[in-house]
Parts: C-alpha cells; structure tokens; sequence
C-alpha cells in the first residue's frame, strides 16, 4: 500500500467514524462505561432529605451546623483495543473483509474516547502480540492507531488469546475497558478472557462473514469447492451442490457459535455480533443501552 492510498484510508476512516460518533453515540458511550470511582468533590450544608451517612463530622464540629460530602464520578477511563489481526481476518465475500470491518469499529470506539478525553491504546495480534502502542489520549494519538490498524501486515497466521491476556498482565496495571475484536476461531478462549476479566471490563467484539455460518450464499452451489483454513493451511473438499453437507456446515457452524455464546455468558463478558453483510452501528448501540440499562 502506497503512502498516499494509506493516507486516503485513514481519512476517509477518520471521516467515518467521526461522523457515527458524533450523529448516534453522541452520550451514549460514556453512559455506557464506569469510571474508575468516585472521588470527594467538596462539602456543603445539610439539607433535609440528604443522606445521614454522608455527614462529614469533622466540619460539622467546627462549623457547629452540620455539612454532608458531595462525591463525583472519575469519568476518565482507559479503553484498550485487542483486535486480532490473524490470517482469518482477511476473508470477505462482501464489499470488505473481516478485517477491514474491525478497523472501521475500533475507529468508532477510538474516536468515542476521545470525544470524551479517554485514553486508548491498541493491542494487535496473532498468534503472539504483534505490536502494543500504550493508551494516550489527543486527535494525533487516535490517528495512528487507525493508521497501524489499516498498515500493519502481521508476521504470523495463527490466533492466540493466552498471548493477549499474559502481555497486558505485564503492561497494563490500572483497570481498563477491554474490547477484543476477534473472529474466535480458536480453541483457547475461556481460560485467557477469564484472566482479562479479574481486572479488566471486557467487550467481545465477534466479527463474521455470512459465508462463515452458511453456504447458502452460493445459491444451490457450486460443485466440489477446496476450502483451506487460512491459519492452519488445513484444506478440505467440500461438495457445495450437497444438501447433506450445506446442512452439516451450518449445524456446525450454529454449534460453534453457541458454545462462544456459553463461554462468554459464564464468563460475564458482553459480547456484540457484526458481520461484513450488515450494519454494526445498531449492534453496538444496542450494547451501550444494556450496559447504561444496567448500571
């Protein structure tokens, strides 16, 4: 990729996602996710109704009438970005891949900390962390995590989530927001998230291409198609003409998912479906309405 076609990505990624954080995120987000706590803001004189518990004695006794704290949220957060950048992420057979999808909604999700003075950093990985830019916070700083996301050409295939989870216990000490965007097409999950989620509030951000759960995209098939796992290099036949098989790919498929589905619900872990042949916007507003739901 030339400089200037490089260039050119990053604006009109930057002009994207700006403009969806601006027009529907607008208050969301921060409604979405805590701060680190509460802090003592000041103290003001009691009024009937206040909370007895929140007396403060000491200025009481010197003022001789009594005064309650006032607390205030820390707003401030750092959101950390984990996007896998395995070999799987680049397969589409819509107008983007898999990875192309992925840098858009980190731009999203970049921009929205910003919007709020929240510090992010990226994580990228494979089956090892490929490269880590610690959480900042400024305009600069969000467009080059957009600019690696679109340029760094990983050096290996495979996917790791044990890689993700043992570099952040030794890099990031405060408790962050986690989004992993990832495939998870790999067996290794529930041990390395539940790790994430002692110290971390982790989003599992899963992206897919519909070819992926079924083969119906290809009409009534194509005839005797070689698949090859593109992380592995595994490769298999498959008759696409076959109802047979169409019907075993997308059990197989459903089955995969669900049990995704049952380890992120053991785990706590909030989890958004996008998928290259459809909107992410109302995915990821539907999790921020839960998450503000909740709190």
């Amino acid at each position: 990729m030339t400089p200037e076609l490089l260039a050119q990505q990053v604006r009109n990624l930057e002009i994207t996602t700006r403009r969806v954080v601006t027009e529907v995120f607008a208050g969301e987000y921060s409604s979405a996710f805590k701060g680190r706590g509460i802090e003592f803001a000041d103290v003001r004189e009691y009024q009937p109704g206040d909370d007895v518990r929140t007396i403060d004695w000491n200025v009481t006794a010197r003022a001789g009438r009594p005064f309650v704290k006032r607390f205030t949220e820390e707003r401030e957060l750092t959101v950390m970005l984990a996007v896998d950048l395995s070999a799987s992420g680049a397969f589409g057979t819509t107008d983007r891949e898999k990875r192309e999808l992925a840098a858009e909604v980190c731009g999203v999700l970049a921009f929205a900390a910003l919007k709020k003075n929240d510090r992010v950093g990226l994580l990228a990985f494979s089956d090892e962390v490929e490269l880590f830019i610690p959480p900042r916070k400024g305009a600069r700083h969000t467009l080059r995590l957009i600019r690696e996301l679109l340029a760094f050409e990983p050096n290996r295939t495979g996917t790791s989530l044990a890689a993700v989870s043992d570099h952040l216990a030794r890099v990031l000490h405060r408790r962050s927001v986690l989004f992993v965007v990832s495939d998870f097409q790999t067996e290794q999950i529930e041990h390395p998230l539940g790790l994430l989620t002692q110290r971390h509030d982790v989003v599992a951000i899963d992206v897919s291409d519909p070819l992926e759960s079924s083969l119906d995209r290809l009409g009534r098939g194509i005839g005797l198609v070689e698949v090859t796992d593109p992380e592995t290099g595994h490769r298999v036949l498959l008759d696409t003409s076959s109802r047979r098989v169409r019907n075993a790919y997308r059990a197989l498929s459903h089955s995969i998912r669900g049990q995704l589905d049952a380890t992120l619900s053991r785990l706590g872990i909030d989890r958004v479906s996008i998928g290259t042949d459809r909107d992410y916007i109302h995915e990821l507003t539907k999790l921020f309405k839960r998450r503000e739901h909740r709190r």
